[in-house]
């Protein structure tokens, strides 16, 4: 897929995911989320760049880390994503975190302008994320370090059959690349490419846990990163689209509900 093209299916399809995102990927994302904070090391005072923030789950666990004297700034692809992640910060009172629309591939910030930047599962949909760990780099203070979380390898999680799925509905690949950074030491080679220095990856394995069938359906074709093409099936497609994923997911169901099994990779790099 053509890179301007991908980016535009990114921006478009996450601000589509926007409304269904927390209520459907909160709890599952959490074990990845913490892992990426916990090695960040996040004290009172740090000044933290989130990429690829979505609604700010992270972001607002990062604020509460670095303190009134700290600050963390949010960056997504997606206007919608920003704009919840903004109410959010107004409804909770939250006045150490900023949010802008921005390309992590292109960010906006000097050089040395950050003591951390963190991005959970956003690698996996950029164009290009060896040019955004190039950014994370660039916009590092020496010293400072860059965390990322991507999903791990296809053959360890049980939903990845929703983009061949949806794949087969349209004229291109939704997400080409998507397990290519989980995938043996990839993701660690791109941080020693960008010139990262102490690298060290780690492996989660996890379960994701959905109640019913409908909220196993919402998760993977609303709240997520096929969400702009689901949006244009019309009803008859949606239905056959979502009676196959089903399909591919009853090895894990539990009565009504399904725990679906999951990796997540974490990397590490000081600059």
């Amino acid at each position: 897929m053509d890179e301007r093209l991908q980016r535009r299916v990114q921006r478009y399809g996450w601000d589509k995911a926007a409304a269904f995102y927390e209520r459907s990927w909160q709890a599952q994302l959490e074990p990845a989320q913490s892992h990426l904070l916990d090695l960040a090391q996040i004290g009172l005072g740090t000044k933290v760049l989130d990429t690829a923030c979505g609604t700010g789950l992270v972001t607002f666990r990062a604020a509460e880390l670095a303190g009134p004297e700290g600050s963390v700034t949010g960056t997504d692809i997606s206007e919608q994503m920003v704009m919840a992640a903004r109410a959010h910060a107004i409804a909770r009172g939250v006045r150490n975190v900023d949010f802008e629309r921005m390309d992590a591939e292109e960010l906006q910030f000097a050089e040395g302008s950050f003591d951390c930047v963190v991005c959970a599962l956003g690698l996996m949909y950029m164009p290009d994320p060896q040019k955004a760990i190039r950014e994370f780099f660039r916009v590092l203070r020496p010293g400072g370090r860059a965390v990322a979380a991507v999903w791990g390898e296809r053959r360890k999680c049980g939903w990845a059959e929703i983009f061949p799925i949806v794949d087969s509905r349209v004229q291109s690949e939704v997400c080409p690349m998507f397990f290519s950074l989980g995938t043996g030491g990839v993701l660690s080679q791109l941080f020693a490419e960008a010139r990262f220095r102490e690298i060290d990856a780690r492996r989660i394995e996890t379960r994701l846990w959905y109640e019913t069938a409908e909220q196993a359906c919402e998760a993977a074709f609303a709240g997520g990163p096929v969400a702009l093409a689901h949006s244009r099936f019309s009803q008859d497609t949606k239905d056959k689209a979502h009676k196959e994923y089903l399909a591919s997911l009853e090895p894990y169901r539990l009565d009504q509900g399904y725990s679906v099994p999951g990796e997540f990779v974490v990397v590490i790099g000081m600059k």
